[in-house]
């Protein structure tokens, strides 16, 4: 009877092994890495209304791999508190060699809302331990960051206007495609400079960064780091627009 226990464990410490070493695609890239931080000015109209800051401050060993840990903060300014208090954030823990999440959070604070959502993919079984339960995933599916951050690592150069990249997003256990369009090539000077950029738009049914009626119009420079400089969003009353105010910890050629 002892030995088959000890069998029993054998096999199941084996299986576990072998679901370790499952291979996931490797991406080759020179985009972003630990200690790139990205500071814009959000500015709704006229008046500056907040900033938001995106930041790779650590590596982290997530499923036995190292991931990304991901940031990206939005706070409004205290002169705008009194209008409309933001302090939203969303965290990704971000597979380093295959670009693909292995955590998601989320953490909305906008005026009198409040949502926090959490997701967990087990991107070795195909499966999404949520705030909410439990959801079959296609592979690598992404999060909304993730997608982001998977797309900077795509050649863009090889896409013309009209072309799009198609993705898998994943939000509040659903499964939604995420199609991104490029829209051309421009120049554009914000506070941080002044950059060649493929403007692109990702069109988000769910799940997106802001509750925007219309488009969302990303400018990412037309280099290796396709870092973004600009966003420009339609929300419920006029629209908004973020600026890259401040760059450090890029990565170079």
């Amino acid at each position: 009877m002892k030995l088959v226990k000890i069998i029993f464990v054998l096999t199941a410490f084996t299986m576990l092994l072998n679901a370790q070493k499952k291979d996931f695609r490797k991406i080759e890239h020179n985009a972003f890495d630990v200690g790139e931080k990205l500071t814009f000015e959000v500015n709704y109209g006229p008046i500056t209304a907040g900033i938001a800051v995106m930041e790779i401050p650590k590596l982290k060993r997530i499923s036995g791999r190292d991931s990304y840990n991901i940031q990206f903060k939005v706070n409004s300014v205290s002169s705008f508190d009194g209008v409309f208090k933001v302090r939203d954030k969303y965290v990704t823990y971000l597979d380093k060699e295959g670009i693909f999440p292995w955590r998601f959070e989320q953490h909305i604070r906008e005026g009198g809302y409040s949502k926090d959502y959490s997701a967990f993919f087990d991107q070795r079984r195909g499966k999404a331990k949520t705030s909410n339960g439990k959801v079959d995933i296609p592979p690598y599916v992404n999060d909304i960051v993730s997608a982001f951050y998977y797309l900077r690592t795509q050649n863009l150069s090889k896409y013309k206007k009209g072309d799009k990249i198609e993705m898998e997003n994943f939000f509040d256990n659903k499964i939604f495609p995420l199609n991104v369009m490029i829209h051309g090539r421009e120049e554009v000077d914000v506070e941080a400079g002044t950059f060649k950029c493929v403007v692109v738009e990702p069109l988000v049914k769910e799940g997106g960064l802001f509750k925007h009626e219309g488009n969302i119009l990303i400018w990412l420079t037309d280099d290796h780091r396709r870092m973004p400089v600009k966003v420009k969003t339609k929300i419920i009353i006029g629209s908004i627009e973020a600026e890259l105010i401040k760059h450090e910890g890029l990565t170079q050629k």
